[in-house]
């Protein structure tokens, strides 16, 4: 019963942005818009905004193989594995190199006509191979020693909307990793849209392909089912694998040398989550299944599709409520009253909860690295401004990243350091393009 009514809870999710999706078969129309075109025929080169903590920041890849679960979506290889990125307050970290936003492989994947299916960057009306998205610099200092501490930090996992790469959040992640936090990002492989292993395999998304399998069948529900289960057990190897690593092993399907002190910084008695769209609800949902997540942030994730009559019956952790603490971060259209999904968790939720969003907030990705990049692509390929609002609505793009990183900071805070600022209680001058949904 509770299988059903989780897979259909994630069907609807996912009619909703790949019926939308496949509508029609140029980008352009799925966004109601022009397809865009380059103004001067440079790739466009893009900067992140830079964490604004008192750490400097330290990353490092990982390779994770769980051997004791069949590969779910393909014959070879035949176990399933998954590519995560870690994130930490690091010292000496001027002696290592800033890490890409995207490696090299997965950001020529990304860009280009082969990435530019269902959720590649054609979404957004980006003309192939016209961002030099790997020349992409972060604030983290690839493989540098974790900053010494007094006691372990908390840790932060984040799960990506579907179709997205691990890297789509990096903006958020590196930020609250110089704040304090150890930030682990997951790739859900075939689910994202690519993911770059060692020595520069790429694998790419199936969502093209489940999609059309989907419409010869017309068993949403079985496919709905699968890519629920399959996140939620990615999700609960991957806590598996640091409580190894924490043990003083080390996962790396390679070996690789990690960072000196990764092993005893992380405290897995204070673990988090979030995730954009369909990452936002697996992140209540994870939390609801294993009670090592004590609090978690949903960036727009909701379940409600004109497809299905009543959505309401649909989330299984809506129904009984979480007694954890979360955070709903929706936009104009998406909130507790508005949103049936919404409104049964947070009516049936007894821990503690809020609801805000950003003024001019347009979906999700209000709340992804698009926020910074798509302003910054616009201008170098001469694209109007209705190019940047079709996207990520109408926020001030000057505001709008530290608005976001102080939000999600403080709901981590509160909940995983004890530190019980104000910035959740209220309207605040600190904070004025955030409304509190009573």
């Amino acid at each position: 019963m509770v299988r059903n009514a989780r897979a259909a809870a994630f069907a609807s999710l996912l009619v909703c942005s790949v019926m939308i999706a496949f509508a029609t078969p140029s980008s352009a129309s799925r966004n109601g818009a022009p397809q865009a075109q380059p103004g001067t025929g440079e790739l466009a080169r893009l900067t992140l905004p830079a964490a604004t903590g008192p750490y400097p920041v330290g990353t490092v890849d990982m390779h994770l193989i769980d051997r004791s679960r069949a590969n779910p979506w393909t014959a070879t290889p035949s176990y399933r594995e998954l590519m995560v990125s870690v994130w930490y307050p690091a010292r000496d970290a001027g002696r290592f190199p800033l890490a890409p936003h995207m490696l090299s492989g997965a950001a020529a994947h990304f860009g280009s006509a082969a990435g530019n299916g269902l959720f590649g960057s054609s979404l957004y009306g980006i003309p192939p191979d016209s961002v030099d998205f790997a020349a992409t610099r972060t604030s983290g200092h690839e493989g540098a020693p974790v900053a010494l501490h007094a006691r372990p930090l908390p840790v932060v996992l984040y799960s990506p909307g579907a179709g997205d790469p691990r890297t789509w959040e990096t903006t958020i992640v590196q930020d609250l990793a110089s704040r304090g936090y150890v930030v682990v990002t997951i790739d859900h492989t075939y689910d994202s849209s690519e993911v770059e292993f060692p020595h520069g395999r790429v694998v790419g998304s199936l969502w093209e392909q489940w999609f059309h399998e989907v419409q010869q069948s017309n068993d949403f529900l079985t496919l709905a089912t699968k890519v629920f289960d399959v996140r939620i057990a990615d999700i609960r190897f991957v806590l598996d694998q640091l409580t190894a690593l924490a043990c003083g092993t080390n996962p790396d399907a390679e070996g690789r040398r990690l960072p000196a002190g990764l092993a005893g910084a992380m405290d897995l008695h204070r673990i988090g989550m979030f995730g954009v769209s369909a990452g936002g609800l697996v992140a209540l949902q994870a939390m609801d299944e294993d009670r090592r997540i004590k609090a978690a942030v949903d960036l727009g994730g909701n379940i409600e599709s004109p497809l299905i009559p009543d959505p309401n019956q649909l989330w299984p952790v809506a129904q009984h409520g979480l007694d954890q603490p979360f955070m709903f971060m929706g936009d104009p259209s998406t909130d507790h009253n508005q949103t049936p999904s919404w409104k049964m968790l947070w009516d049936n939720s007894s821990g503690w909860h809020v609801d805000v969003n950003v003024n001019g907030a347009k979906g999700e990705d209000s709340y992804k690295d698009t926020v910074s990049l798509i302003p910054q692509i616009a201008r170098q390929l001469g694209l109007p401004d209705s190019f940047v609002t079709r996207i990520i609505g109408n926020i001030d793009q000057t505001r709008a990243v530290t608005t976001e990183e102080t939000l999600i900071a403080a709901f981590f805070d509160r909940w995983l350091r004890g530190r019980d600022g104000s910035v959740l209680d209220g309207p605040s001058p600190r904070l004025p393009d955030i409304t509190f949904i009573p």
